[in-house]
């Protein structure tokens, strides 16, 4: 009688930036393929954290995480824990030395490595840290679990070679390297064929994409192929440097229809002396005249950002310096933090670091702003007609209003409500009108029309009775 053996299960914990989501896909992606199937309920017999060194207080939302489990892991012979990413890269051997009970550590550079080093520390009965310093072959080489079926992350390069004094990301991931063309095409023919409707690429600097190939316009002419895929409807990227977005990048977004009319365009000071002291090779000048041309080119593009409050040295001139631009970038969103001090950077170090309760003060001040801002913006959209592409994830549906939710074309969050016919699928697209505009959201209470069951509305359909990808951006009782 030959013995069954039951797959051991496993559950990904994602924290920082949708590089990082892209790269939790790939982790469940490689330990499906090595016979691991995602954790249906809040056991799994392998966690594996993919952290983040950027966010503040990561360190302790990890270690706080690693002592949680290790009461469950105590209980489970065979229980793995693995620490992957940035905080991984940074930290080495304190993980072990602080979570002795920690299987295995692995960087940035070797995500590929994590089944053996799995399967080394379950034979050996003994902590695998492994961390290279360099990257060995494209992650995009390597397979994934898509969270979404209809929606898509393609990395175009990985890295940066920009000096940033308050970013530790190039320390952890490298230089710029960047992906040959027709391999990212080929990538986004295939996810298309399999019912991804939408893409967005993924570089730590998106449009300094080219770089390493010796093309300057490479970033640009990328976005007008994309525009030749058949099937694919919705084009995106994330995060571009000012330093390097050129008029040839604008005139592509304008001229190639799946590209959508949104830009994330980091602004992180208003004010030219922080600007010099963060390293960031523009000044505000640059960055709105930037924007103006986006605009001449795309009239209701909508234009997000981020900013950092609280730099070392920030006077109160330098902040209404940041204020000034807010108010005439006219942000559709943005993304706004407190400076926090991170070691290995060289803002860390760097005089007059400016008190907590002022930082708090002027957060305050600046979120106010870019909510009211946003309201004006959102509200001149009543009476409108949006593009609709329903999502899994940006809200359930409400009994009472009957609201669906999903993106715009220019990213916006809408809530549809949907009335007493067809139902919309994740991934399936319908025109509404804007009846409400709130801060953070638009409302289309009005029904939708135009109802376009999609190919990526089959492909959630089809995956909605397959057991769910075992990547989570939260664990019931962890703090991702």
């Amino acid at each position: 009688m030959t013995e069954t053996l039951t797959p051991r299960t496993y559950r990904v914990v994602t924290y920082g930036c949708q590089m990082n989501v892209h790269d939790s896909e790939r982790i469940s992606g490689l330990l499906e393929d090595a016979g691991y199937e995602a954790a249906q309920g809040d056991e799994a017999d392998v966690v594996v954290f993919n952290t983040c060194a950027v966010r503040e207080n990561a360190d302790n939302r990890l270690y706080g995480n690693l002592g949680h489990l290790a009461p469950a892991k105590a209980a489970r012979p065979g229980m793995q824990i693995a620490v992957g990413g940035c905080m991984a890269q940074k930290d080495r051997d304190v993980i072990v030395s602080r979570a002795p009970w920690v299987d295995v550590v692995f960087g940035t550079h070797n995500v590929g490595a994590l089944p053996v080093l799995l399967e080394r520390a379950r034979i050996e009965q003994a902590a695998q840290v492994e961390i290279l310093e360099s990257l060995e072959r494209f992650p995009s080489t390597l397979p994934s679990r898509r969270e979404s079926p209809y929606a898509g992350w393609v990395a175009i390069s990985v890295g940066c070679s920009n000096t940033c004094t308050f970013c530790i990301v190039p320390s952890l991931r490298g230089k710029q390297a960047d992906r040959r063309p027709g391999d990212i095409l080929a990538e986004v023919q295939q996810l298309v064929a399999d019912g991804v409707q939408e893409v967005t690429l993924l570089g730590q600097n998106v449009n300094a994409y080219g770089l390493d190939i010796g093309d300057r316009d490479a970033f640009a002419k990328l976005l007008r192929a994309c525009g030749t895929v058949d099937g694919l409807r919705r084009v995106r990227f994330t995060s571009p440097h000012p330093k390097d977005f050129t008029d040839s990048v604008i005139e592509a977004m304008a001229t190639t229809p799946n590209v959508m009319p949104s830009l994330h365009m980091p602004l992180q000071s208003g004010s030219d002396a922080v600007l010099r002291r963060m390293r960031r090779s523009y000044r505000a000048e640059r960055y709105l005249g930037i924007l103006d041309r986006v605009r001449q080119f795309m009239p209701d593009a909508a234009i997000t950002t981020d900013i950092i409050v609280g730099f070392p040295g920030e006077t109160e001139r330098d902040f209404e310096d940041t204020l000034a631009v807010v108010r005439e970038a006219r942000y559709a969103a943005a993304f706004t933090f407190q400076y926090s001090i991170r070691p290995g950077t060289p803002a860390a170090t760097m005089p007059d670091q400016v008190p907590q309760p002022v930082v708090t003060q002027r957060y305050e001040r600046l979120v106010e702003l870019v909510g009211e801002i946003a309201l004006e913006e959102n509200r001149k959209l009543v009476g409108t007609e949006v593009e609709v592409m329903f999502a899994v994830g940006e809200g359930r549906k409400d009994a009472t209003t009957r609201r669906l939710s999903g993106r715009a074309r220019d990213n916006r969050l809408v809530h549809v409500a949907v009335g007493d016919g067809e139902l919309p699928r994740p991934g399936d697209i319908a025109r509404a009108t804007v009846t409400y505009g709130a801060p953070h959201h638009l409302v289309a209470d009005g029904g939708i029309s135009g109802l376009e069951r999609t190919r990526g509305g089959d492909a959630w359909e089809a995956r909605n009775s397959a057991p769910r990808t075992g990547v989570a951006l939260g664990m019931p009782a962890l703090r991702a």
